[in-house]
Formats: structure tokens, C-alpha cells, sequence
């Protein structure tokens, strides 16, 4: 390993200790090593503190940054933000070297940070682990240049691709989820204490209110590691259908969101200030469809835009989400073209015939609409393509995590 490779997993590793510290910020982390090739600064920026990583390393080196080199995962920014611009800050310490992973995504840099250092006689060199940097903050990626948030669909499902066994009792079988209350789980226990890192690095959970009804789940961050604000967690409930006796509403405290799109029955507002008064956010989206064709639609396709949803979600400063619902929220998430990623799980089993497939529509009208949908972006003879696959290990599980979507372009 060269000393700028170590240098610069050293300033990765700091931006990582952002995770869940930092957002809507991008996750960054800098080192200041001297003219000898000590490391004499280091710094890791969360949103609370303020200042970014290379100030925070700058002032902890202080003289002894002169002439040095400064290492970091993203490029210092050039404009006013909460703070001043960080460029200014790295030539004023008389750096002569900036070793850089990647430029900012975020169009007020963009590659305008570079330019000050360079101008100001400042070596820079930008590539240095770029696709580690690129990943660990492609959720700012997505949301600083389209305002929305970096959406991953979460699946556990048998190598046959089902969630649950067959489903009893009044539910729709595509409103069933994996795991809790309908027959035990699918994954074994390590990939289970993964998927809480996997919450952990997002800032908001959604689910559907069917899988509420059927597992009754908490939806929450048990990783252990520290946030600066709670996962949010998201329920798409066309109907207001959400239990007053569920975990989810017991253990509310202003983290839980309401998406509904039935706006026009007696009952709604009755429903929706009885949960708002048990400490439950809701909000009214229209259904998928209305706001562009005007179309009334019918009562079970209903179901709120989640294109929609996912601008809300950005006005609030959430730049990821990620998706843990039953089959049907699995299909209206594809379908809607919202899913940017993809990370599932399979366990090396089988449940066969009745039981509960990863997607589906609940009727035939839906999975026409969502078909014609597809068909727009992709030739019905071929699947939805995931590219940049990586496949994960849990112990006898294993997982496929790939993207739609590439979050650093259009």
C-alpha cells in the first residue's frame, strides 16, 4: 500500500464515522500530514459541528500544516455555505499538496474548489479510491442534484424468490411481509443484524400499512450507533388504515410519517386527527395518476404517487430511504420508476406454491398500469436491468446489492 493510499483510507475511514452524524451534509473526512510525512491533523464532520472535516484537521495541525499535504474524500467546497468556503481555509494554512478522492456533486462546487487551489498554486490530485468515496456518499449525490432522496428497495426472500409462506387469515396475500407475526423469518441472524447497518446509513424506512397490519414491526435503527436525528419512519396508508394498537404508533415520537390519498371519504379526517393527536405526522398525496391525467382512479389502485412522496421526503431534507415493504409496495416502487438501488437478501430455502412472491400487484388493473409504465423504459422481453452488482456473504445467506439508477448522473 503507498502512503497516499493509507493516507487515504485513513480520511475515508473518518468520513464514515459521519454516517448517521451528518446528512443532509455529505459524509467527509481529512487528514493533515506534514512536510516529514507525519500525520499532524485529522477531522471528521458531522452536521451539528459545523465545521467541515479539512478545517477541524487544519486547526488541530496548525503551523505544522505548512507546506504538508491535506488528504480527503471529497473536493473542499468553494462557496458560502453555514461556514465559509473551505478552499480559502486549505490555502490560507499554505498546504502544497491536496490529495482528493472525488469532485462535489454538489452544483455550487462542482470542480470550482479545484480551480481555487489550483490557482493558488496548490498541487491537486483527484481519483485517489474514487468508486469507495462515490458510494459512501451517493445518497448526497442523488439528493443535492435532484432534490429528492436516494431510494434502495430491501428485500429477504428463498432462493424461489418468496417473502412469507402462504398467508391466513383476511390480508391480501401481496399485503404480507417477510418475517415478524406470519411465520417466522426468512434470513438468518447475521444477515438480520445487518439490515440494521443498512437502516442505519438511511434516514428514513418505508413500508406499506399492510405490513404494519401483519407483522406489526417497529421499523426502527437497533444498530447501536449513533444518529443525529431518528430514522423516520415512512407508512404509505391510502385509507388510513393504521392501527392505533400497533408498536409503530405506541413508540411514536414525532418519527413516524402518514402518506395518504384518500381525501374525499367522511371518516378521513376523523382518522387523521385521531392519529395526529397520537403524536403521528400525516400528510395527504394525491394517488398515482391524478395530478397529470386528472383521472379518477379506482379505489384499490389509489395508492399515494410515490413520486410525489419522494419529493416531500427531499423538502425535508431526507436523502435516503429505504424501502422494507410487502409485495405490493415492492411492485408499486419498480413500477413507479422511484427504486434507485436494489439490495436483497436470499436464504437458501424454499417455500414453494401459495407463498408470497417478492412483487406483485394486488389486482390485474394495477399490474396492466405498472406493466405499461415499464414498458416505456424498458422492451417487454427484457427485465429490469441492475448493474454494478455486488454480492454479500451473512453466514449461509447471501445478498445482490445493485443499481438502477446511477445517482452521479441524470
Amino acid at each position: 500500500m503507498t502512503t497516499d493510499e493509507q493516507f487515504m483510507r485513513r480520511a475515508l475511514d473518518l468520513a464514515r464515522a459521519g454516517i448517521g452524524l451528518v446528512s443532509p451534509n455529505p459524509a467527509v473526512g481529512a487528514v493533515v500530514v506534514d512536510s516529514s510525512g507525519k500525520e499532524v491533523g485529522a477531522g471528521t464532520h458531522t452536521y451539528d459541528g459545523i465545521k467541515h472535516a479539512e478545517v477541524l484537521a487544519l486547526e488541530q495541525a496548525g503551523p505544522r500544516a505548512r507546506g504538508g499535504t491535506l488528504y480527503l474524500n471529497l473536493e473542499p467546497c468553494s462557496h458560502q455555505g453555514r461556514t465559509g468556503p473551505c478552499a480559502d481555509a486549505v490555502i490560507a494554512a499554505k498546504i502544497s499538496r491536496v490529495v482528493c478522492s472525488m469532485q462535489d456533486p454538489n452544483p455550487q462546487v462542482a470542480g470550482q474548489g479545484f480551480a481555487k487551489l489550483r490557482a493558488a498554486g496548490i498541487r491537486v490530485e483527484v481519483g485517489a479510491l474514487e468508486a469507495e468515496a462515490k458510494k459512501l456518499n451517493e445518497a448526497f449525490a442523488r439528493f443535492i442534484r435532484h432534490s429528492v432522496p436516494l431510494v434502495t428497495l430491501k428485500g429477504a426472500m428463498t432462493l424461489d424468490g418468496k417473502i412469507a409462506p402462504p398467508p391466513s387469515g383476511t390480508l391480501h396475500p401481496t399485503e404480507v411481509a417477510a418475517g415478524g407475526s406470519t411465520g417466522g423469518w426468512i434470513t438468518g441472524e447475521i444477515a438480520r443484524q445487518h439490515v440494521h447497518q443498512l437502516r442505519h446509513q438511511h434516514d428514513a424506512i418505508m413500508a406499506g400499512v399492510g405490513t404494519v397490519i401483519a407483522d406489526d414491526p417497529l421499523l426502527t435503527d437497533r444498530s447501536g450507533l449513533p444518529r443525529r436525528r431518528p430514522l423516520l419512519r415512512v407508512i404509505l396508508d391510502s385509507f388510513l388504515r393504521l392501527p392505533e394498537i400497533s408498536r409503530l404508533v405506541e413508540t411514536a415520537q414525532n418519527d413516524v410519517l402518514v402518506f395518504y390519498s384518500q381525501a374525499d371519504l367522511p371518516e378521513i379526517d376523523a382518522r387523521k386527527h385521531q392519529l395526529e393527536k397520537l403524536g403521528i405526522r400525516v400528510e395527504h398525496v394525491a394517488p398515482a395518476g391524478v395530478a397529470t391525467t386528472g383521472a379518477t382512479p379506482q379505489p384499490d389502485l389509489a395508492r399515494p404517487d410515490l413520486a410525489a412522496v419522494m419529493r416531500r421526503l427531499g423538502e425535508l431534507e431526507i436523502t435516503s430511504v429505504l424501502i422494507e415493504g410487502g409485495a405490493t409496495v415492492n411492485w408499486t416502487a419498480l413500477s413507479s420508476g422511484v427504486v434507485d438501488k436494489l439490495f436483497l437478501y436470499y436464504a437458501p430455502k424454499i417455500l414453494g406454491e401459495g407463498s408470497v412472491p417478492f412483487m406483485a400487484s394486488r389486482s390485474t388493473g394495477e399490474h396492466s398500469a405498472g406493466a405499461h409504465h415499464i414498458s416505456q423504459h424498458i422492451s417487454q422481453h427484457r427485465a429490469i436491468q441492475a448493474r454494478h452488482i455486488q454480492l454479500h456473504q451473512f453466514g449461509e445467506d447471501f445478498a445482490v446489492e445493485g443499481y438502477l439508477r446511477d445517482p452521479y448522473k441524470d
